[in-house]
């Protein structure tokens, strides 16, 4: 997403270390010729898929976003189950129960439809009550937009959750 103020997990955010995979949320995003570009750099190629690393699986899990397959991740080691789903229009059920979820927060208080009526962006304040109604531990809002923006610099505040660090490292 090209926010006015936090930059996406693609062009221009630091990579440093190692590199296993590359994992993407849509095939057919915007951002996908550069992020390809700057995979290939480190000799992987990014896709939607499954990574498994010892005890560590992420799977990538449906959610409704926009008029072609759109995914997120479901994260699980040990005793412990996290959510990566930053893009959505209906919150995904299979984040019920998730120790830690990042989330879409492009809307604030209305959802942001596409033309066309394919799909779009949840408000961040239904989000926040999805999510607490689905017993999510924690709440961190990932893919923050305009209307968020201006909620939270007239003061208004997430009712569950907090808007997500760059460089934060997150999980226990």
């Amino acid at each position: 997403m090209a926010s006015p103020r936090y930059r996406p997990a693609g062009p221009g955010a630091a990579l440093a270390g190692r590199l296993d995979d590359w994992l993407v949320s849509d095939a057919r995003a915007e951002l996908m010729p550069a992020i390809r570009t700057l995979a290939r750099r480190r000799s992987v190629e990014p896709a939607v898929k499954r990574f498994e690393r010892g005890k560590l699986s992420i799977t990538p899990r449906r959610v409704v976003h926009t008029s072609h397959p759109a995914f997120g991740y479901l994260i699980r080691a040990p005793r412990k189950a996290a959510v990566w789903a930053t893009e959505f229009y209906r919150f995904p059920r299979w984040a019920r129960g998730a120790d830690l979820m990042f989330a879409d927060a492009a809307g604030w208080s209305r959802p942001i439809r596409f033309t066309g009526g394919v799909g779009g962006h949840a408000a961040a304040l239904d989000v926040a009550r999805s999510a607490r109604r689905a017993k999510v531990r924690r709440l961190v809002f990932a893919h923050v937009g305009r209307p968020t923006i201006r909620a939270l610099d007239r003061g208004e505040a997430f009712p569950f959750g907090e808007l997500g660090k760059e460089r934060q490292a997150y999980g226990s």
